[in-house]
């Protein structure tokens, strides 16, 4: 939130308004008259939880729902023993639907000891008709349920189901609404994401997300870059650029421009010293993107480029517009230009109809580029999307078996070629003191590996000199040498 809002001063006698984000401070207006009432009856204030599943976008999401109900006057705590719990869920893979119904098991018992107790559900999963079928059918306890599209309306609906009993549901099927400039609190001071656009166009054949987070929609450059400017005045020195797929930012704004051309204003910030963005799509990935990586100061020298699988046959029924070859040509050309840039990937194992011959495909892939980090993952039915209905699913046996094999090639390749920057001197976001032994941080380097190096916790969001001493494969140990201003 840019502007300082005194929503002490906001007149409640009179409807709501209209538009947003107006409206919004209304409610939290008259959900903070709630909170009073709560801390003069209980002598404490209400507590509130906000449990995150899922993508990077989630995670933004998740600090926007945080800062609203900071706002509202919520003690915020990560304990599920609040007052008040919100799970913003992930749909991507059917184990992330099972660990919330799971959860949802655990809050009933908590919610018949404290009569206070409200359960939220909202993001991806709740889009899905099924999932709120079957919560209203078997967990009737729940007591608020929204979606992707209406995460901003948390204090209105807030307000209904703190006055009300029974089950809310307020779902939309789409919306082309962008509402900016609520509150948001993030979880590190130095380093935020920041929502480029939202949405998806891609449908590829297995993926859940264009039909539960809709069309592709970007926000204005200027409403972009006077957000991060505003972070960077709050002390922010990393931003990292969020959506669905990043490289096809733009397109559908009134006057088109291009990820590449959005990176470059970013560029120009001053004060801002690191620059990420996550996702992009191999289809869409500019030689002018790779000219402006490769000319930057302050673009990180990582690239997510998602694989998928190393099939031709297989990405075309994924409908992902590529095959294995233009993908490795364009992982070598990227290599080429930046030869100091860390690739990693998403590769699916399992995928309907995938035979052994498609699987070495992916295998050879995997060897011809030399990810620094792979994530990879069992096949995962979707109800919904086409891959669904596909003939020949792979035996869950079978898929283990090669996901064992990928796995281990992925450590292999990974070693080595992490192995490399062992003696070198890198900068270091200090992120975090190490938890797991005193007197060490924790940071991430511009390639995005992590690094745990000795130095004091007032190091915690500055840029660091740290020469690496030892390789463990997807994470170093490294020397602190000194504070630096990364220029």
């Amino acid at each position: 939130m840019d502007q300082k809002i005194d929503f002490e001063a906001i007149d409640l006698t009179g409807p709501p308004p209209g538009q947003e984000p107006d409206r919004q401070y209304y409610f939290i207006a008259r959900c903070r008259l709630w909170v009073r009432e709560f801390l003069e009856k209980q002598g404490r204030l209400p507590r509130a939880c906000v449990v995150n599943y899922g993508c990077q976008m989630n995670a933004r999401d998740s600090e926007k729902l945080a800062g609203i109900l900071k706002e509202i006057g919520y003690d915020l705590t990560e304990s599920e023993e609040a007052d008040f719990v919100i799970y913003n869920t992930c749909t991507v893979r059917d184990n992330a639907n099972q660990k919330v119904y799971g959860r949802l098991g655990y809050l009933n018992g908590n919610k018949k000891k404290n009569p206070h107790m409200k359960i939220a559900l909202c993001g991806c999963m709740m889009q899905e008709p099924s999932a709120v079928e079957k919560i209203k059918r078997s967990y009737g306890f729940v007591d608020l349920i929204f979606g992707t599209h209406n995460i901003f309306k948390l204090a209105e609906l807030l307000d209904v189901c703190l006055r009300q009993d029974g089950m809310i549901i307020d779902l939309w099927e789409d919306t082309d609404q962008i509402v900016e400039a609520l509150p948001v609190d993030r979880k590190y001071p130095f380093k935020s994401g920041v929502n480029i656009m939202f949405g998806c166009n891609n449908f590829c054949s297995y993926c859940i997300v264009p039909y539960v987070r809709g069309r592709e929609r970007s926000r204005k450059p200027e409403d972009i870059l006077k957000e991060i400017r505003s972070l960077v005045d709050q002390g922010v020195v990393e931003i990292m650029l969020l959506g669905q797929n990043v490289n096809s930012y733009g397109k559908n704004l009134p006057e088109p421009m291009t990820f590449a051309q959005l990176l470059t204003e970013v560029e120009g910030i001053r004060g801002l010293k690191r620059i990420r963005f996550m996702t992009s799509h191999p289809k869409d990935l500019s030689d002018q993107l790779i000219q402006v990586m490769q000319n930057s100061k302050k673009i990180c020298r990582h690239l997510h480029l998602p694989l998928q699988s190393g099939s031709s046959r297989l990405l075309k029924l994924m409908n992902r517009h590529y095959d294995k070859e233009q993908y490795i040509a364009l992982a070598q050309k990227i290599r080429k230009a930046i030869p100091d840039i860390a690739i990693t990937t998403d590769i699916i194992v399992g995928f309907p109809g995938e035979t052994e011959e498609d699987f070495k495909d992916t295998l050879d892939v995997v060897e011809k580029v030399q990810f620094e980090n792979a994530f990879t993952f069992i096949y995962s039915k979707r109800t919904g999307t086409p891959a669904a209905a596909m003939a020949d699913q792979v035996p869950p046996e079978v898929a283990h078996r090669r996901f064992d094999r990928l796995l281990s090639l992925v450590q292999e390749t990974a070693k080595r070629r992490n192995a490399l920057l062992v003696g070198t001197k890198q900068t270091v976001l200090a992120e975090e003191v190490n938890s797991h032994e005193n007197g060490m941080l924790t940071g991430r380097m511009s390639n995005n590996a992590l690094v745990h190096f000795n130095g004091p916790a007032d190091l915690v969001g500055s840029l660091c000199a740290v020469r690496l001493t030892e390789s463990k494969g997807f994470y170093y140990i490294g020397q602190y040498l000194q504070q630096e201003d990364e220029k």
